[in-house]
């Protein structure tokens, strides 16, 4: 009775009686595709949503959904070592998880095989079923992330889509062929967690003395309108777009507290961007009918898992898998260093980066979740919309 006690108490302290986004734990842990004695798979993706009748998906993002596209550039940030990709079939491929991103579970519920990275999708072949265009440090501006020197913004990885655009053309037989299937396609766009971590909040960048929050959140939307706009122009017409998570309590932020406190000034800066962002899909869907346009909400989901860890099957939430320092958030998982056993009671893999059990449970929730999480409805429907 005094554990029950004293765990119920826990519960309460983190929030246990919130609402929950997620089904509640039932004492085993949510398994994605291979995911037990063998790690993730890199399979076929025959998967539960196979016969949606998406034919492609198109990735646009961050470190979140990279699978590799920095691998071969000059850059700070990458992941193509170990102990990234501990758990995943082929090792480590670029992805910034012990496994799966969130991303690769969303196209294993679409039926689709994981997607090549842009650098490795080098004929119409390889991207019939869709391509990542993801670069670690990315923003949606694109001075964001230059201290870690090679990445891709998203003004770069649209235009490497174009690149994609004329091989899929040669293959399919011309632009008539290929637009019914681009019209079916999944476009997944998650911008801007770096224009805050790696822009607004570095103090060698002079943006917050030229923007308050309120101002600089209306500059990244709009820029993030423009984009998609080119997007659509290029075919696009069923986008997901991901909100930014919470990073309040990400391991680097407790780190940097010499109390283990979080920095909920962080997420002041992103709520109302993630506001912004919400109404430009409202706005979007209203201006463009024959498109949709849905959001996923990541910062309450992540909330929820980081009030409620115990619901979930968690029992870290302060601190890196793999890291050094403080929180083992000081500094991100480095070559080879040994990261922790008990990978999936972990909520954070690095210093940054969620673990493939939180992506798993986000792809999830953004397939077939409800409006409260994913809005105005979930990819699996996203799918199946007609226009």
């Amino acid at each position: 009775m005094a554990a029950a006690a004293a765990l119920l108490l826990l519960l309460v302290a983190l929030g246990g009686a919130a609402a929950q986004v997620f089904p509640p734990w039932n004492g085993t842990f949510p398994m994605g595709p291979g995911f037990g004695a063998g790690g993730s798979s890199g399979g076929s993706g025959a998967g539960a949503g196979a016969g949606t009748g998406v034919p492609a998906m198109f990735v646009f993002g961050d470190s979140l959904t990279d699978n590799g596209n920095n691998n071969d550039l000059n850059s700070l940030a990458k992941a193509n070592y170990p102990p990234y990709g501990i758990d995943f079939a082929g090792g480590p491929t670029g992805r910034f998880s012990n496994g799966y991103t969130m991303v690769d579970e969303i196209a294993q519920l679409l039926g689709l095989p994981l997607l090549p990275s842009h650098t490795a999708a080098s004929s119409g072949d390889a991207a019939l079923h869709g391509v990542n265009y993801a670069s670690a440090a990315a923003g949606i501006l694109d001075n964001t992330g230059q201290n870690f020197v090679g990445r891709i913004p998203f003004n770069q990885q649209i235009k490497n889509f174009e690149q994609t655009l004329g091989q899929l053309r040669s293959r399919l037989g011309g632009a008539a062929r290929l637009a019914p299937s681009l019209a079916r396609s999944i476009f997944y766009v998650g911008m801007g967690s770096n224009d805050y971590l790696n822009n607004y909040l570095m103090p060698n960048y002079n943006t917050r003395n030229e923007y308050n929050g309120e101002q600089y959140a209306t500059l990244l939307a709009q820029q993030y309108a423009k984009q998609l706009g080119r997007l659509y122009d290029l075919g696009a017409r069923r986008f997901v777009i991901a909100g930014v998570g919470s990073m309040a309590c990400i391991p680097n932020m407790r780190a940097r507290s010499p109390v283990n406190m979080c920095s909920p000034d962080v997420d002041d800066l992103i709520v109302p961007f993630n506001s912004k962002v919400k109404a430009m899909v409202s706005g979007l869907n209203a201006a463009r009918p024959r498109a949709k346009f849905i959001y996923v909400d990541n910062y309450a989901m992540i909330s929820e898992v980081l009030r409620n860890p115990w619901s979930y099957g968690f029992s870290v939430v302060d601190r890196g898998c793999c890291g050094i320092g403080r929180n083992r958030g000081m500094i991100t998982c480095l070559p080879f260093l040994r990261p922790c056993l008990n990978r999936n009671t972990y909520i954070f893999w690095d210093a940054f980066h969620p673990t493939e059990r939180v992506n798993v449970l986000l792809g999830r929730a953004a397939f077939n979740g409800g409006t409260d999480v994913v809005y105005p409805m979930n990819i699996q429907q996203l799918a199946a919309w007609q226009p």
